[in-house]
């Protein structure tokens, strides 16, 4: 315990007497004709030969090329407009089944399964009554018989389209007279079978949900986004997104969407960006990495390493040559990547401290110490 004792005195006399060389060399300067800058208590001379042997380097405070990065988490999602739900609008049974497993890829106006209904049976027929009525009443020289039975056809072919039965189905009815016994039902796009409920068999009735296919060629990533970045943030910026267990493959996203609320509880809004996904690499449900560039424009900015924080004091070291600094409190502004915009306490061109900053300070401080102690009436 004593020993450590030693050496913390130690220390802090060696402090002290490192301090009061940098006061000595200080008030020299100023016997010699030295000129002071900025109000003598936020300036001291340290001698080249030291600055050069703690390290201290310099650099000009210009404006740069500033890029904010914002890195967050994703949650890879299907793009609602490529998604499509098979059901049907009457009562029947499944007959054939021709796409029978999930994760199946189909193309578009691909055979999915038929279905046999006694109720489109029954239309059918009926249908096939109104054509031969239109084509016999038809040119009746009775405009009402004409007109009725005109309309009794239209209205059971616009019955068979409410159950989507396609034009050409009633085309073909009409061309041959055969009432299809089973009515066969095709996928709306093309994609992948990501959810199917359709048994062979199977009584299914109107509302039905059979199939769910997607287009996962293009995806989406929803990602969250603190509200104090969504400034920063607007559509059409692009971003990359990689996973974590494959960082050499990167994809490019693009903001679509910034959805209008923000979670009152992590305090983040969801952003969604959009995915071109030619081999299906990125699956819903999965994680991803998000990284956005947000370009801010050209500012006053100095390295991060420039700039000392205590508390609520941002502080910087000017160097006005001939070993002679001065530490300013500055105001500082956005910060990106290893840059740190300065809004206030700093001019364009003045040469500042990058590195040896915490020995600077300490000696700053401690010569404030000496000049009050140098001051003191006994």
């Amino acid at each position: 315990m004593k020993s450590t004792h030693f050496f913390m005195r130690s220390g802090v006399l060696i402090a002290l007497l490192f301090a009061s060389s940098a006061y000595a060399e200080a008030q020299e300067h100023s016997a010699h004709g030295g000129h002071t800058i900025g109000n003598g208590m936020n300036t001291m001379t340290v001698s080249p030969e030291r600055l050069q042997s703690i390290g201290v380097k310099f650099e000009e405070a210009h404006r740069h090329a500033v890029n904010k990065t914002i890195r967050t988490v994703g949650r890879v999602e299907t793009d609602e407009r490529r998604l499509a739900r098979v059901n049907i609008k009457l009562e029947g049974w499944i007959d054939q089944l021709y796409v029978n497993t999930t994760g199946q890829k189909v193309k578009k106006g691909q055979l999915l399964f038929t279905l046999y209904s006694p109720e489109l049976v029954a239309t059918q027929e009926e249908y096939l009554l109104a054509v031969r009525a239109a084509k016999t009443l038809g040119t009746s020289e009775f405009p009402e018989v004409a007109e009725g039975a005109r309309s009794i056809l239209e209205v059971s072919r616009r019955r068979l389209q409410l159950w989507d039965i396609a034009d050409y189905h009633i085309r073909d009815l009409e061309r041959t007279g055969k009432v299809l016994k089973t009515l066969p039902f095709h996928a709306p796009l093309s994609g992948t079978v990501i959810e199917k409920t359709a048994v062979a068999g199977m009584r299914v009735m109107p509302g039905d949900m059979l199939y769910t296919i997607a287009d996962l060629s293009k995806i989406w990533v929803l990602a969250d986004i603190y509200e104090y970045e969504l400034p920063l943030i607007q559509t059409g910026q692009t971003a990359q997104v990689s996973l974590s267990y494959a960082p050499q493959t990167v994809f490019t996203g693009r903001i679509a969407f910034v959805y209008p609320t923000v979670d009152p509880e992590t305090r983040t809004a969801k952003v969604r960006f959009e995915l071109d996904n030619p081999k299906e690499l990125l699956k819903p449900g999965m994680y991803a990495n998000v990284e956005l560039a947000v370009p801010l424009g050209e500012r006053l900015a100095v390295s991060k390493d420039a700039v000392l924080e205590s508390g609520e004091r941002q502080i910087i070291f000017i160097h006005h040559g001939d070993g002679q600094l001065e530490w300013r409190n500055v105001k500082i502004g956005l910060r990106g990547g290893d840059w740190v915009e300065i809004v206030e306490g700093l001019q364009e061109g003045e040469h500042i401290v990058t590195s040896a900053n915490f020995l600077l300070d300490s000696e700053s401080q401690l010569k404030s110490a000496v000049g009050g102690m140098a001051g003191m009436k006994h």
